[in-house]
């Protein structure tokens, strides 16, 4: 199952992927430059065809997204159709075509979901008053305690409790007052496990109330927001909400880490403390390809086609905010690089651009490394 899992997921970032390259080869044609190829999955090729259009498509064994080859790709190229010759503003939008793509997906996404049902997540989520229900979800088990009733019974984290005792539970005061009326007893809860459609009976025995957590495991319930007419304005405003809280944590991340570097210099014990702290937060506000496909989305698939649906538009987001930077090998990168030489007035020669490129795809490929190492020593 795991692996079906894994799978899925793995299809979903490669679709966010090569619709993010489609966007650049779309606008890179529209503008006069020469699309060479445009290639699912990296090489070595698997198969390949040229296209009426002359642009070679193919398809590569390693699935990890995609890519698209323009004619002339350095800044210094200068024939008819390559990639160097175009304009500023024409190299503008090639480059950021694929974000715009990636922030449409998530657009269309959550529109979708404003319909079916909208996570709600964040504070002051957008949503029109007079043409929105809320909608709470099934009481679940979030953490499960070590050695509690709860795990001793075989209850797992995601669980939906229906009952306790036959009295019906919809909230998370329902399901305490209802374990603590049966304090020290045997009773059977109904619930549902995650994946699965029945509904079903377990026993646990309950601890006393005076020899603390009875049940023994974490509640939550998640709110929905439902809209009709309204869908398409609250899916456009709240992938724009998510855009900047994507901002925010990224500057926040990028400042614990920088903080927390700085402050592993210092001799003294609390500048240190507080340095690892600062690491510690960041490795756990991170996850790289292992992360996400071995825990992230197996979670959101067994959680349901919603949940899914919302880590896809979230993860197209991110992709759009992170190739917006200005970190060399992104786009964001490539745009800030050329804007600068230009401003500097000092020509991007092909050897200054690769080397600037080079560095940044290897400082990118050290920090996902060191986020792959993070992601497996969790999993372990």
């Amino acid at each position: 199952m795991l692996i079906l899992e894994i799978i899925g997921g793995l299809l979903i970032l490669v679709v966010l992927v090569v619709v993010h390259e489609l966007g650049h080869a779309l606008v890179a044609r529209r503008n006069g430059v020469v699309v060479e190829e445009f290639g699912i999955g990296f090489p070595p090729k698997a198969w390949a065809k040229k296209l009426k259009n002359g642009v070679l498509f193919s398809l590569n064994w390693l699935p990890v997204g995609g890519f698209v080859k323009l004619q002339g790709e350095q800044d210094a190229a200068n024939k008819k159709g390559d990639y160097g010759a175009a304009t500023l503003w024409q190299k503008t939008k090639i480059l950021f075509a694929g974000v715009v793509i990636n922030w449409l997906v998530a657009v269309v996404l959550l529109t979708i979901l404003a319909i079916t049902g909208l996570p709600k997540i964040i504070p002051d989520q957008f949503s029109v008053a007079s043409d929105t229900k809320t909608v709470t979800s099934t009481l679940m088990l979030g953490t499960i305690v070590k050695d509690s009733p709860a795990e001793k019974a075989g209850f797992e984290s995601g669980d939906r409790l229906y009952s306790v005792d036959g009295d019906s539970v919809t909230s998370t005061a329902d399901f305490i007052a209802a374990t603590k009326a049966h304090s020290g007893e045997k009773v059977a809860i109904e619930y549902q496990s995650v994946g699965e459609d029945a509904i079903e009976k377990r026993e646990v025995i309950l601890r006393d109330a005076s020899a603390g957590a009875v049940f023994g495991a974490s509640l939550g319930q998640q709110e929905f927001i439902k809209a009709t007419w309204s869908a398409p304005v609250v899916g456009v405003v709240t992938t724009a909400q998510l855009t900047w809280v994507t901002l925010q944590g990224l500057g926040n991340l990028f400042a614990n880490l920088a903080t927390g570097v700085v402050l592993q210099f210092s001799s003294d014990d609390a500048t240190q403390k507080q340095a690892k702290e600062n690491l510690a937060e960041v490795g756990d506000s991170v996850a790289g390809p292992v992360g996400i496909l071995g825990t992230i989305f197996p979670e959101a698939e067994r959680a349901g086609l919603t949940q899914l649906v919302f880590l896809t538009a979230i993860i197209s987001l991110t992709l759009a905010v992170m190739n917006t930077l200005p970190i060399p090998a992104l786009d964001g990168g490539r745009w800030f690089v050329t804007v600068l030489f230009r401003l500097i007035r000092k020509p991007l020669t092909k050897e200054i651009e690769e080397r600037i490129q080079a560095t940044g795809f290897i400082i990118l490929m050290g920090l996902i490394l060191l986020i792959t190492i993070g992601d497996v020593s969790k999993l372990l």
